[in-house]
């Protein structure tokens, strides 16, 4: 979950309103429902994909999919327009040579002194995913078979998933974007914890 830089180009006056139009926060943060909310479901393959869906509260949030999209361009906002300036990830993820992503994203989320832009995200990893890891647009059963497919996944098991979606400090920046960032629901350890409920319980996915 990030966002990589390329050369940035002129944007028109309409561009830069819409990329300081603030976000709608909801009050309070949404939660995710427990394993054990789902304990009742059976077969366990219906189980399991009411585990992904709970799951994929998460995975299809814009905090997420911004910074998996299909076409090497980072989205910003709850309504994912195209960032402003105009920035692609590169070969790396994170920015052709001359300008990478942290020339504006540093290791931590920055307040501003701005009235539209109250703070520029920052973690030490931050990045863009490869396009073959697009979820932006895409249905949650895609998504959920993308995951399992270490073609898709850049090589990781399913154990392997679990710890990134678990540890990940890039992943985890989406509970803490900073001022004036919506964030995802629930927290990191119980988003785990629906994911490894999910793999236990066969890794089912949704229909796309």
């Amino acid at each position: 979950m990030g966002a990589g830089c390329s050369k940035a180009a002129p944007q028109s006056s309409g561009s830069q309103s819409q990329a300081a139009r603030p976000e709608s926060k909801p009050e309070g943060r949404e939660e995710l429902q427990p394993v054990s909310a789902f304990s009742g479901i059976s077969p366990m393959e219906a189980r399991s994909v009411a585990l992904f869906r709970e799951a994929g509260r998460v995975i299809t949030h814009p905090r997420c999919t911004n910074c998996h999209p299909p076409d090497d361009r980072p989205r910003q906002g709850m309504d994912q327009h195209v960032h402003v300036p105009a920035v692609s990830g590169g070969a790396s993820g994170h920015g052709p040579p001359g300008l990478p992503c942290t020339a504006c994203h540093q290791a931590a989320t920055t307040p501003t002194v701005g009235a539209t832009l109250p703070s520029i995200p920052g973690n030490p990893k931050w990045a863009l995913a490869p396009v073959e890891m697009a979820w932006l647009g895409r249905p949650l059963g895609q998504i959920c078979e993308q995951l399992k497919d270490p073609k898709r996944n850049g090589g990781k098991s399913l154990a392997e998933i679990q710890h990134h979606m678990a540890e990940d400090i890039l992943v985890a920046w989406g509970w803490a974007p900073g001022l004036g960032l919506q964030p995802v629901p629930g927290t990191q350890k119980a988003f785990g914890e629906l994911i490894q409920a999910w793999i236990d319980t066969g890794a089912h996915c949704p229909s796309p």
